[in-house]
């Protein structure tokens, strides 16, 4: 392993030497949708919207697909086209038959989305990954990181066979599916774990065996390797996990913000390691995080996927975060810096003008470099407050450092209060050195230093906010009981309708309210 290892290091270092950029990012995203077009005029889905003619020389075929193909939401796509996918169909939205189907996390919108994984899309995955490996010798990574294994918290590679279809989660989906060479010598916990059905069965095994790996990378949802990172220290009986894996120098990590586990992720160190953070969901890989010290993900705009961006208002989307038909989209060199946009894809797996429900900013829109701010559905607007989950981080991390504490998960919901509006808060922490009043008091006051519009209304509609403490397991235990733990699940950060009503009734049954 230490041959390749130092193989791989010296290519990456001349690969990068020897890779300058030859397009702009206009000219590989029209490159992209051609490319998409092209593949696709044949489908059932190309033909119904007239690909073909799209693509004539005569017409301007980004204007004709932006006001041919009408704006999907996952319910539409999937009743209107990808179900017939779901029952064996060939070539409904993407060439082929569909092999894989990803299981989301189901945050949002459907309690269980099935999402099209096509050989094209896997291929595209695989060179995200290498082009983000190029991108590490920036990051100064240590050259034997590049030697040692690397742990990956993901789903279960043993996938459900579903008759001609396999489905299961994408990162498990995509560990199946990963290089050979990968899998044999850098990849743990290796195919024998992973293929273990039950989350907390991997997790197991992972925590007797860490002594027996040299692990320089790990991989996976804040949240869930903290876990992982806590009960290796605690069976192992030693005080950071740098004593278990002395090489561990990176951590990739995406899907949530990790801000607010910042502080508490690095008392589980015993040494200073890079934090890259990856763009990765359900629907494919986005990007990654390419210059070190810069907050901002690199899109990756010439591999299967064409963006383009819906501004987040009142004038594009409803007040559930629903887009409206018609609604104002812009492609890569028309970005700004100020606007929040929805992100809307076309991608090698047959989705096409597909709101995937995160909300971003264009951190850098010359290097097309974003930050994920929210999702179109995790929003509080009651009132006109415009709480964005980029500001509930912010307020949780400046609560957390300024009172000491370790925060792990948080949610807001938002509700009628006598005549008027209120938020309450559950947050997740077992440190009961500050009350829940001075939080409260806390939270409010960043809240109202952050955002204006939510400063405004605190005067006026918005009339009080409220904090529940709780023990940090309750989040993990009420996910586990919806049979949503390990890898890609998230719990929400707004809770609104059912799946607020189901929190509280679990709460309340569990006496922790």
């Amino acid at each position: 392993m230490a041959l390749l290892g130092n193989l791989i290091s010296r290519s990456l270092h001349l690969k990068k030497q020897l890779s300058p950029r030859v397009a702009t990012p206009r000219t590989y995203q029209l490159r992209t949708l051609r490319q998409l077009l092209e593949r696709g005029q044949y489908t059932a889905f190309g033909k119904f919207y007239g690909f073909g003619k799209m693509l004539s020389e005569e017409v301007d075929f980004v204007h004709a697909f932006r006001h041919s193909v009408p704006i999907f939401t996952y319910n539409e796509m999937y009743k209107e086209w990808w179900y017939r996918s779901h029952q064996g169909e060939e070539n409904v939205a993407w060439p082929g038959k569909v092999k894989y189907f990803a299981l989301s996390s189901g945050t949002s919108e459907s309690a269980s989305k099935h999402i099209p994984v096509t050989s094209d899309m896997i291929r595209s995955i695989k060179k995200v990954g290498f082009k983000q490996l190029y991108s590490m010798v920036d990051f100064e990574v240590p050259p034997v990181a590049f030697q040692k294994g690397i742990l990956m918290l993901g789903g279960t590679t043993s996938l459900f066979e579903k008759g001609e279809y396999y489905e299961g989660d994408m990162s498990g989906i995509s560990a199946k599916n990963m290089p050979r060479w990968v899998a044999n010598f850098f990849y743990k916990p290796g195919q024998k774990i992973s293929k273990r059905p039950k989350w907390e069965d991997r997790i197991k095994l992972i925590v007797r065996n860490a002594r027996k790996w040299d692990v320089g990378t790990v991989c996976g949802v804040p949240a869930w390797v903290q876990i992982v990172f806590e009960e290796i220290i605690r069976y192992h009986k030693v005080k950071h996990i740098h004593e278990i894996w002395p090489n561990l120098s990176v951590y990739i990590h995406g899907g949530v913000s990790f801000e607010p586990y910042r502080d508490s992720f690095k008392k589980l160190l015993g040494k200073e390691i890079t934090y890259i953070e990856t763009y990765m969901a359900s629907e494919g890989s986005f990007g990654f995080q390419a210059r070190p010290d810069v907050a901002g993900i690199k899109l990756v705009l010439n591999n299967g996927i064409f963006y383009e961006f819906v501004p987040f208002n009142e004038q594009n989307f409803d007040e559930d975060g629903n887009p409206r038909q018609g609604a104002q989209t812009v492609i890569i060199d028309e970005v700004d810096e100020e606007t929040e946009y929805a992100v809307m894809l076309s991608t090698c797996a047959g989705a096409w003008r597909y709101i995937i429900g995160d909300v971003i900013r264009f951190s850098n829109a010359k290097e097309g470099e974003i930050v994920i701010v929210g999702r179109t559905k995790q929003f509080l607007s009651l009132c006109g407050e415009h709480l964005s989950v980029d500001n509930m981080n912010k307020a949780i991390e400046t609560v957390s450092r300024r009172f000491d504490l370790t925060i792990r998960e948080f949610t807001v919901a938002g509700f009628r209060h006598e005549t008027y509006f209120a938020h309450r808060w559950y947050i997740g922490c077992d440190d009961n050195k500050v009350s829940a009043e001075n939080i409260r008091q806390a939270l409010d006051e960043v809240l109202c230093e952050i955002n204006d519009d939510y400063a405004v209304e605190r005067t006026s509609a918005l009339k009080d906010v409220f904090v529940t403490m709780l023990p940090n397991h309750a989040f993990y235990d009420y996910m586990k009981s919806k049979g949503k733990v390990g890898a890609m699940n998230k719990f929400p950060r707004v809770l609104k309708g059912k799946t607020l009503n189901e929190w509280e009734e679990w709460l309340q049954d569990n006496k922790l309210k």
